[in-house]
């Protein structure tokens, strides 16, 4: 006497063996899908399912449950279904109001939206918010800085400037000059533990000030050497001893083009008064809120980062021979910074920010 449920009779049409042969040949498709087509063309030869899973190394409830979901919804039964908790499509007007809200307002409670708190207020889910920020390329949590600078004789600077990168006179020297002013020697409360296999360097989050000291530094544009004095201040007094060792510095046959911000300690009547007595001496002055335009900028940049953002020093003494010694290190192989942009390409950049600046209303 036969026991248990009856097997649900299987029988296949041409197109349905055809394409579950497909299925199953068919290097792209999903092994999981590969896999029922194979227990229902096993079924479909009149097996039962433990002879299928024999077959086919598969649990008797396996088989089962593929060859029910067959005969009762032929191949769209062997497709997944739509889980719980899956992402609905989102309508036009879901994604309006997220966009609209991420541009025009803000949160009670925070400076900017986050994905979660965008959620709540619109109903969605987070990953939904985080869609469509991705789609147009939102991001609420960013925030980058900018100056443009006010200088009526801007224009006429960067092309003073600029063209001594890209076209440098003949017999002359273009450098860059500048202060980092206020470099602090600071010591760690407690010892730093050095770097080991799957561990970081750790340092304790406070320090020790052991004083300040500053640097006046002169980068040659086209060699990339640079010319460099340490002093604890940096008034105009030390700015001419500054340009005392410049001048001893440069062969006497070179003209010198000094390229310098508008900082105070650099317009003194006791500098103009140098400036007169040599006139060999050429300067040219970066626009105000324009100090991108000095190429010394750049190389304090690699100071700080690799000599003074990580360092450790228990004086200013230590904290001078570091930066003599980066100094000597960096002219023993010196690489200059190439300048690449024309001075028409830097205003018509500036020309499409100002003006998508004032279309946004900000």
């Amino acid at each position: 006497m036969r026991r248990g449920r009856p097997i649900a009779a299987l029988k296949l049409t041409e197109s349905e063996r055809e394409r579950l042969s497909r299925w199953m040949r068919r290097p792209k498709s999903a092994q999981a899908l590969a896999q029922r087509a194979r227990i229902i063309l096993a079924c479909a030869e009149g097996l039962n399912n433990t002879q299928v899973g024999d077959r086919l190394h598969l649990t008797v409830q396996t088989v089962g449950k593929w060859r029910s979901r067959f005969v009762q919804k032929r191949l769209d039964g062997l497709l997944d279904e739509a889980r719980p908790g899956t992402s609905q499509r989102l309508t036009d007007k879901e994604v309006e109001e997220v966009l609209a809200m991420t541009l025009e307002s803000t949160p009670k409670d925070a400076t900017h939206w986050s994905t979660r708190s965008m959620a709540q207020a619109c109903g969605l889910s987070h990953m939904s918010v985080h869609r469509i920020w991705q789609a147009f390329a939102l991001a609420p949590h960013r925030s980058e800085s900018f100056k443009l600078s006010k200088d009526r004789l801007f224009i006429e600077k960067v092309r003073d400037i600029v063209g001594l990168y890209l076209n440098p006179p003949h017999q002359a020297l273009v450098l860059c000059v500048d202060e980092k002013s206020q470099i602090q020697a600071l010591d760690r409360s407690q010892p730093v533990l050095p770097m080991r296999p799957g561990q970081a360097e750790r340092r304790s989050h406070d320090y020790t000030r052991h004083g300040t000291t500053s640097l006046f530094a002169a980068l040659e544009a086209k060699s990339g050497k640079v010319i460099g004095q340490l002093h604890r201040r940096h008034r105009s007094v030390e700015f001419r001893q500054f340009l005392d060792q410049i001048d001893a510095a440069v062969p006497k046959d070179y003209d010198i083009h000094l390229i310098l911000d508008n900082y105070g300690t650099h317009k003194t009547s006791m500098i103009q008064r140098w400036l007169v007595k040599r006139p060999r001496f050429h300067v040219h002055f970066t626009p105000t809120g324009a100090s991108w335009l000095n190429l010394v900028e750049r190389w304090f940049a690699l100071l700080t980062e690799k000599q003074i953002r990580r360092g450790v020093f228990r004086s200013t003494r230590e904290l001078e021979s570091a930066i003599r010694n980066y100094l000597k290190n960096y002219n023993d192989q010196p690489k200059p910074f190439i300048w690449s942009k024309t001075a028409d390409e830097i205003l018509a950049s500036l020309a499409r920010f100002c003006k998508r600046t004032l279309v946004t209303g900000h």
